[in-house]
């Protein structure tokens, strides 16, 4: 289609000059508004202004300017259609073949925080234009960013002034891209409002942050995408972040952010973890948060909730790992982690936990759940066993099952005090990963008996076996999710050997 007369709306103007240039050789007619008129003006090219063209003038201080038949017609009409070609010589309209524009910068506002300029940057005559061009792209062709101008250019001059359909076609795709992401952003800042993640036509439409070296595997194909602007993450140091880091550390600031504020240690290896402390001691969460599995964090990565200071940085680098996360660093501290340079060394402190949603996609169809982020106090849970926990005890039971909900089930997770001992992961029986965490804590631990040792499940145990199997390696209470049809038998044993056994009201699978 040869391009004739064309229609430009930007608040971007970046390069504008570039793409005016080629229109204005080939005799392309250009019709503005707003700033985009004056720009056109300044920059010395012949532009008719839309109220002139329209012959109505922008009115509701520039609210509506291109909303307008003699606009839409254009932009819409079929040119194979005889009614559309006869409508339009009947009303003195002319066909739009261009549409250039791009939107006001609502995702830009939204940081600003002020309610009556971000409604303002909601744009409705930008995406009304790209999507009546987008859905016309037999006849007409699109542009939504400035980053096309150039495949623009080109195409005009290859062609002498025409698009190929394949050009236009990929152009609507893009385009309805843009306007997707656009409204995307919209929903979710009005979403906050009503605190409610799952409408009833749940929009995630990311916008591509990085394309990665690679999947999980150097034969697949990666990339990163981000829904908003709140789940923020900032590379100081170090080596490209890989997909796999990716996974690793969003797995590692979901517990993180599940700890007491300001402390907890998380190391995580293959998106599970292999050890986690909430010591006070700062230093000391560290070192027992490897202590749990030193073989299995060799090589993963590490997340603080808190800042790290040059005490823990020369720890930190006596062993290799990939990832440190942290809430800050302290300039002693990162000269320090510097040294190693190929560690990734990661700023924290901007996440915002209650922004977390979990999406899994195949086959053209996608999975989206809020995150388990529920916060846990003991009215969460019922003490079933005759014996009773002192609040010591408890709350390592409660410290237990929350990082078990963030282990691949079968969990099992094993804790004293305030660092976890041993976990087990990924199995198909609950009784094997009892087995597993059992020998991960032998294995590992020299453990106090003074210091009793707790035992968390995902979810209830179908049959004695797996308590037993506990209770018999030095385990003196276990939580775990109610449920079971045997969860009388499993009170019964139990009482019957002095455990104590405490019941949670909620499951909490990780698949």
């Amino acid at each position: 289609m040869k391009i004739k007369t064309a229609i430009i709306s930007v608040f971007d103007k970046k390069n504008i000059n570039f793409i005016l240039s080629t229109l204005t050789e080939l005799n392309v007619k250009i019709i503005s508004s707003g700033g985009t008129y004056k720009k056109i003006r300044n920059l010395g090219y012949k532009c008719q202004e839309v109220s002139k063209f329209t012959n109505s003038k922008e009115i509701l201080n520039g609210r509506v300017k291109t909303l307008h038949p003699k606009i839409y017609s254009g932009i819409l009409s079929k040119r194979n259609n005889k009614s559309h070609i006869k409508e339009l010589s009947k009303n003195k309209f002319m066909e739009i073949d261009l549409v250039i524009s791009n939107f006001y910068p609502f995702e830009e506002t939204i940081k600003k925080n002020k309610q009556s300029e971000i409604i303002e940057n909601i744009d409705v005559g930008g995406p009304s234009m790209v999507r009546a061009a987008a859905k016309n792209y037999n006849f007409v062709t699109v542009i939504s960013n400035p980053n096309q101008y150039n495949r623009l250019i080109n195409e005009l001059k290859k062609n002498k002034g025409k698009t190929t359909l394949k050009f236009r076609k990929q152009l609507s795709f893009e385009a309805f891209l843009e306007t997707g992401y656009y409204d995307s952003v919209i929903s979710n800042y009005f979403n906050k409002f009503s605190k409610n993640q799952f409408t009833e036509k749940k929009i995630f439409h990311g916008k591509l942050l990085e394309n990665l070296r690679y999947g999980e595997n150097p034969h697949q194909k990666g990339a990163i995408y981000n829904s908003n602007n709140e789940t923020k993450i900032k590379q100081i140091s170090g080596k490209k972040l890989s997909y796999n880091n990716y996974n690793d550390i969003f797995s590692a600031l979901k517990i993180c952010e599940s700890l007491p504020k300001n402390l907890g240690t998380v190391i995580i290896k293959h998106s599970n973890p292999c050890g986690v402390s909430i010591e006070k001691n700062k230093l000391l969460s560290f070192k027992k948060a490897v202590l749990c599995d030193p073989i299995s964090a060799y090589g993963g990565i590490v997340s603080f909730n808190f800042k790290i200071n040059k005490k823990i940085a020369l720890e930190f680098n006596k062993i290799f790992f990939e990832v440190i996360v942290a809430k800050g660093f302290e300039k002693k501290s990162l000269k320090i982690l510097k040294k190693k340079k190929n560690l990734r060394i990661i700023e924290s402190r901007n996440i915002n936990k209650n922004s977390f949603v979990n999406i899994s996609h195949n086959f053209n169809s996608m999975l989206l759940q809020e995150a388990d982020t529920k916060v846990f106090s003991k009215k969460n849970f019922q003490i079933v066993s005759k014996k009773k926990p002192t609040k010591k005890l408890f709350d390592s039971l409660i410290f237990a099952f929350n990082v078990c909900r963030f282990v691949n089930s079968n969990a099992i997770v094993l804790a004293q005090n305030e660092s976890i001992i041993g976990i087990g992961s990924g199995q198909t029986s609950r009784l094997d990963s009892c087995e597993v965490a059992i020998n991960k804590m032998k294995k590992f631990q020299n453990i106090n008996i003074k210091d009793e040792v707790v035992a968390a499940s995902d979810a209830f145990f179908p049959f004695v076996d797996g308590i037993e199997t506990l209770v018999q390696s030095g385990v003196k209470a276990i939580i775990q999710p109610s449920g079971s049809i045997n969860d009388k038998k499993i009170i019964k044993f139990a009482n019957d050997t002095g455990t104590i056994l405490v019941f949670s009201k909620t499951r909490h699978f990780k698949h």
